[in-house]
């Protein structure tokens, strides 16, 4: 990993207060994104039926005309894909060393059996947006709904391609 580009990644809240931030390496680029490759920096933490480890490799997925992200969890031992993680966002700002989002609270975490669940609607709801906001994160959910509807087919290379 030592000759991969290292960047920072931030996270904001919807109102852009900085709320964690970590190094990730990038994988790929394409002009529509990036594919990173970064390691779970908390101490574990049980969630929704799966546990989030210290170290666990996360990889990510960043579009530049999406209202979403994508992370794909692999357990740090097995190196096993534990879970979709999705976070609705607004589109990142992305350059050569930084990657910086805007949560807007909606998540979508799909698991390798299929299932779907979406997350923190109620937090989404009471968020002081914009109407045409609230519809572009709504698409950005219907969105990841539909990549996700066969998650045996999900390739971030074709997201990388075709956006």
């Amino acid at each position: 990993m030592a000759n991969k580009q290292k960047l920072i990644v931030i996270k904001r809240d919807a109102y852009g207060r900085e709320t964690w931030q970590y190094e990730g390496h990038v994988l790929r680029r394409s002009k529509l994104g990036i594919l990173i490759e970064a390691r779970f920096n908390r101490t574990d933490l049980p969630f929704h039926g799966i546990t989030l480890r210290k170290n666990d490799r996360f990889e990510e997925l960043y579009l530049l005309n999406k209202w979403f992200n994508i992370f794909a969890i692999h357990d740090i031992d097995t190196d096993e894909l534990k879970a979709w993680y999705c976070n609705v966002t607004r589109p990142p700002i992305i350059n050569s060393n930084l990657i910086v989002y805007d949560d807007l609270a909606l998540d979508l975490l799909v698991f390798p059996d299929d299932r779907q669940l979406t997350l923190d609607e109620d937090e989404f709801e009471k968020l002081d947006l914009s109407p045409e906001e609230k519809k572009s994160a709504q698409k950005g959910l219907s969105e990841l709904e539909l990549i996700f509807k066969n998650p045996a087919q999900f390739r971030f290379e074709t997201l990388l391609r075709q956006g």
